[in-house]
């Protein structure tokens, strides 16, 4: 892997300099599929670019993570450029200084990949309405992450819930979808009318109300949210007719399917890297319907 280091430079000299990178070293742009624009703090960023460079060997893409740093010192632009055997794609980090860190799109603009899509992610703190933000208004996806907000999460979940726009998506929900398979897995079989239920979790996680409403949506039920001790979503508990359906994690690797008349067994639930959340997201770029009616119940619903 070749790193190379612009200090006080511009977009069209890193530009020029990622050209000429790949001329030295026989690696044309070709294969990559997409941009992704990781809008991070520094605290962040170092965990953030690991995740988003294990995503791009399934999703070869051009990295642009964006640093805004001090707004009070002379405008400044430092980029770190890597490309190489290790990389897949293409990474350059952005530090930004001054009155640049109110202008971070006329930086990024110019290093979009032509004819791709764009996807960005805040991994922490994210703009309210993610699709009115300068970087977000240049991407057909919008990732947040409201787990990794200092608040614990659910507060900023509302807020995004509220201004949703077609293409948004947060990870609290990619978490969901082990869950969300296995509890359309268990309903392959007739298991009568559910009448209520409610998902368990550590208070302030994210991803059971946005559960809960999508529960909610699919059952046509009252579904309620319960604290537990965690850690994250511990269990779903669906009440029917003839007793309960239930799945209760019992570690960070299984959990344990409940049904009436039936003997409970163990299945797989993982908890996942970010990586593979992010995996994921990357597979799809149109809007993402499901997730939308979930998270427009959340918003309606909500009474935390």
């Amino acid at each position: 892997m070749t790193t190379f280091m612009l200090t006080d430079t511009t977009a069209g000299k890193i530009s020029a300099q990622f050209m000429h990178l790949r001329h030295q070293m026989g690696a044309p742009a070709i294969g990559m599929v997409l941009t992704l624009v990781v809008v991070s703090e520094e605290r962040h960023q170092y965990d953030a670019l690991r995740a988003a460079t294990e995503a791009a060997r399934e999703h070869p893409s051009r990295i642009i993570v964006v640093i805004k740093r001090e707004e009070d010192e002379p405008i400044r632009l430092d980029a770190e450029l890597r490309i190489g055997e290790n990389t897949p794609g293409e990474v350059v980090v952005l530090r930004l200084y001054g009155e640049l860190t109110e202008h971070a799109d006329s930086v990024v603009s110019p290093l979009l990949l032509p004819d791709t899509p764009v996807v960005a992610w805040w991994p922490g703190a994210a703009p309210d309405v993610p699709s009115k933000d300068a970087i977000g208004a240049l991407a057909q996806r919008r990732i947040t992450d409201a787990k990794g907000f200092d608040d614990g999460g659910v507060k900023s979940l509302v807020i995004r819930a509220k201004g949703y726009a077609r293409g948004d998506t947060d990870l609290a929900w990619a978490r969901l979808t082990p869950w969300r398979s296995l509890l359309a897995a268990a309903f392959d079989q007739p298991v009568g009318k559910v009448r209520k239920g409610v998902v368990e979790a550590a208070p302030g996680h994210p991803s059971a109300p946005l559960l809960a409403a999508w529960l909610s949506e699919r059952l046509g039920v009252s579904m309620k949210v319960a604290e537990s001790a965690g850690p994250g979503l511990t269990a779903v508990r669906l009440q029917l007719g003839d007793g309960e359906l239930a799945v209760v994690r019992t570690d960070a690797r299984l959990a344990k399917l409940s049904r009436p008349g039936q003997p409970d067994r163990n299945v797989a639930l993982a908890r996942r890297q970010t990586s593979e959340l992010m995996a994921e997201e990357l597979r799809r770029l149109d809007t993402d319907e499901i997730y939308e009616t979930a998270v427009k119940r959340f918003a309606r619903t909500y009474k935390g």
